[in-house]
């Protein structure tokens, strides 16, 4: 298992990403196109910034990346980046006014996590409401055909949590990618094509 975890640690270190993280929005991206050329991304609960870089990468200098964490980074970024330490759910003049010009997003990306207790049930249920306080904001900031994706604690909560997906998005999927830990319970729940708002 240590192997295993120091695999993606150390190709992480190599390819010069703050985290090995970047590896599982990596497959994501690959099994469903999510980032293309000139995309514009919503990226919610940032730091350390491994999967900005890879978002920033891929929408090239013709897309743009918001990144927003209540946490700061050392990580330097390219041009077509904007970090802000910003609560995310916070719609604050200055907030709003960096959104303005990207609006509509073509996709939200949440990998926010709760800071764990070691209480199964708590945690499980501080990540589904981090789900879905994400899934608001995307409701409220995307683009008609964009896609959303959040990380989520595997728990009894969590089949809901994709269930309220299916009203604005095309297809809903749940993914739990290659490079997370084995014992790890996150998983990843997609919600593809938003069919904006339903009333």
């Amino acid at each position: 298992m240590k192997q295993y975890r120091d695999h993606y640690f150390k190709r992480a270190k190599a390819e010069n990403y703050p985290a090995r993280s970047v590896y599982k929005l990596q497959e994501l991206d690959a099994k469903f196109s999510l980032l293309k050329p000139g995309l514009k991304v919503l990226d919610l609960g940032a730091a350390p910034g491994s999967w900005t870089l890879f978002a920033a990468k891929k929408v090239g200098p013709a897309g743009f990346v918001l990144a927003l964490d209540i946490q700061s980074t050392e990580q330097e970024f390219p041009e077509n980046v904007q970090f802000l330490v910003h609560d995310a759910f916070e719609d604050t003049p200055e907030l709003l006014a960096l959104m303005e010009p990207h609006l509509p997003f073509d996709f939200v990306m949440s990998d926010m996590a709760p800071r764990t207790t070691g209480v199964k049930f708590t945690d499980q249920a501080r990540s589904v409401e981090l789900c879905e306080r994400a899934r608001d904001v995307a409701l409220r900031r995307l683009k008609v055909g964009g896609d959303f994706v959040a990380k989520i604690f595997e728990g009894p909560d969590a089949k809901a949590f994709q269930e309220s997906l299916r009203p604005w998005f095309e297809k809903v999927r749940g993914f739990k990618p290659k490079s997370s830990r084995a014992e790890s319970k996150e998983t990843f729940i997609l919600g593809l094509g938003f069919r904006g708002e339903v009333l």
